[in-house]
């Protein structure tokens, strides 16, 4: 348990590094913004340093506008996928402070490109190992259960706002490198991670009751299970259906590590559910 957490702490670290030199030697010089809170960061920064005698820092901007959504996710979603995440974003504020404001090309295309690179390297890994950037990863999360609709319909909301607001104040050809760097950050974290809102689970085991005690402990989720028989080796096995949100994936992997680690688990894509769904 504790090699596992250690690892997470390390991942969450290097993600919220990638991401500040993402931002801080390819997008922001580029004045092309990145998706999610860290955009909107971005663009609050850029609007009170050219509007207004006040300048605060996109780090600290982060900062303070996932205060309030971690108070939500950690009455919403859950604690510990809330605490990982606000040190995510803890962490990327530390490092947009320290990682130096620099440009290495003045091509906006290349900064636009290997900026949306860098930063979907540290968003994806984060994600992967059960933890997320904060901000517009929770309030999507959140919307989703309330309304039941994919979780990529939320990000596209809120993302044309910020290309929206690019265009509107910087001119559209800023709003378009945007729309390049948030389609190359996507393709990067559904590679990284996975793309699908939900997904089922089909767990071959021999250890069916302590993996499902294991799972109903840690996830809130419905578990089918189905009698089988190994075709080769005529053994009895039981096979447990589970369906789950991409954040859940994480957890899922480590359960059955620890309880059954020669169980054999196909992930799949669930397109649809019908039937009840935990959205709370």
């Amino acid at each position: 348990m504790l090699k596992n957490e250690t690892m997470k702490i390390i991942v969450v670290i290097i993600g919220a590094f990638l991401n500040a030199v993402g931002l801080n030697m390819f997008l922001i010089p580029a004045n092309v913004y990145a998706s999610g809170f860290t955009g909107i960061a971005q663009l609050l920064s850029s609007i009170l340093e050219e509007y207004t005698p006040f300048f605060i820092s996109t780090g600290v901007l982060l900062l303070l506008l996932n205060i309030p959504v971690a108070i939500l996710g950690w009455l919403k979603v859950g604690r510990s996928f809330t605490l990982y995440s606000f040190f995510s974003v803890a962490a990327t504020t530390v490092f947009l402070g320290i990682v130096p404001l620099h440009s290495f090309s003045g091509d906006i295309l290349l900064n636009t490109v290997f900026g949306g690179v860098i930063v979907a390297v540290g968003v994806g890994i984060t994600l992967k190992y059960g933890a997320s950037t904060g901000g517009l990863d929770i309030i999507a999360m959140i919307l989703s259960r309330m309304k039941d609709k994919p979780v990529g319909t939320y990000f596209f909301l809120f993302n044309s706002i910020i290309i929206l607001t690019a265009g509107l104040l910087y001119g559209w050809e800023k709003a378009l490198y945007t729309l390049v760097a948030l389609y190359v950050s996507t393709r990067v974290i559904d590679a990284i991670h996975t793309r699908h809102a939900k997904l089922t689970a089909m767990i071959i085991t021999k250890k069916a009751d302590s993996l499902k005690a294991a799972i109903h402990s840690r996830l809130v989720r419905g578990i089918t299970m189905i009698p089988a028989k190994g075709a080769f080796t005529n053994e009895p096995r039981d096979m447990l259906i589970i369906v789950i949100t991409r954040y859940e994936l994480y957890d899922l992997e480590k359960i059955i590590k620890e309880e059954d680690p020669n169980a054999f688990t196909n992930i799949v894509q669930t397109t649809g559910i019908f039937g009840f769904f935990r959205k709370e």
